[in-house]
């Protein structure tokens, strides 16, 4: 039992100094918006771009299919059937169907703007819903009027920032989102840990609820919420120990969170592990309890305490 616990903590350490340096590489990044941005606001441009770079990496593999069955949907007329064949062909819950990929964009700078946003809305209207929430549109505006635009793209067009599915797993854009949210954080001044808890701490509370969970010959069925959600790492932690259970088991996870930012990060990163995008909610859980009435098997949450609620209360 300690060597496994040993090798666990090993596995970690090494994956924490991977993702960092994978993190570190992002980051850097912002040096091209120097001068245009404040430090504090680089998350603005960083943080976007990361999740649509994650959600660009992880369609390539079926990116072919995608185009085909839009072209062959083009006639139908309920919006419902397209997005199931445009769903079941890229393999995920969500898609996009624009001709662009980050790579073929960089091929035309004159156009770089135009082009960019024709691939953005090639997305499929959830993720241009996770889009919408970060306000995007504007700093794509102030990029491509200051010549930043492109360099950024370019940037994260590097071999070294692939973010696919089929390399980072769910639970190492976690760490990746936590240490870029830390770093934004810092140079804002804010304390990171309102927006993220420690990975140690969110283990530590999973397995404190799983404990009387045993493998067991019948399917696993689970339903897990976190009122207070951020990024939804609590989550996403939960789904892996219960996944190592038994690799079968059905676990459903809702959650609701305030920021728009983090919010948008939930979602997409709810999308590619294959949950369902409308379990998440936007708003605050005192005043707009998206879920209530619902029971769940588990609930995991760490709420911003220190942050003033009379707005809610009122």
């Amino acid at each position: 039992m300690a060597e496994q616990v040993t090798n666990e903590k090993k596995h970690h350490e090494r994956m924490a100094m991977n993702i960092k340096e994978k993190a570190s590489l992002i980051w850097n990044i912002a040096d091209i918006l120097r001068g245009l941005y404040k430090p504090h606001e680089y998350g603005k441009v960083i943080l976007p771009m990361t999740v649509i770079k994650h959600l660009h990496d992880t369609l390539l593999p079926t990116r072919d299919d995608v185009l085909a069955v839009s072209k062959s949907v083009t006639n139908i007329k309920v919006a419902q059937i397209r997005d199931r064949k445009l769903t079941d062909a890229s393999g995920y819950t969500f898609y996009n169907t624009s001709r662009f990929t980050f790579e073929n964009l960089l091929s035309d700078p004159e156009n770089i703007y135009d082009n960019f946003n024709s691939f953005l809305n090639g997305f499929s209207e959830n993720v241009r819903d996770i889009l919408d929430n970060f306000e995007f549109d504007k700093e794509i505006s102030k990029m491509a009027n200051n010549d930043a635009l492109f360099a950024v793209i370019q940037e994260f067009n590097s071999k070294k920032a692939y973010l696919g599915a089929d390399t980072i797993t769910s639970t190492d854009m976690g760490y990746i989102f936590e240490e870029l949210v830390r770093r934004f954080s810092e140079s804002y001044g804010e304390d990171a840990g309102a927006h993220f808890t420690s990975r140690d701490i969110i283990y530590l509370m999973t397995d404190l609820l799983l404990i009387n969970e045993k493998p067991s010959d019948k399917p696993i069925v689970r339903t897990i919420y976190d009122q207070t959600m951020g990024t939804s790492q609590m989550l996403s932690a939960m789904m892996e120990r219960i996944k190592a259970l038994d690799a079968n088991a059905d676990a459903t996870t809702f959650g609701q969170e305030l920021n728009p930012g983090t919010y948008a990060i939930a979602k997409a990163d709810t999308m590619i592990r294959g949950g369902n995008p409308d379990n998440m909610a936007l708003g605050s859980t005192l005043s707009k309890d998206a879920f209530s009435g619902y029971t769940f098997d588990y609930l995991i949450s760490n709420p911003p305490f220190g942050i003033d609620w009379k707005k809610d209360q009122s």
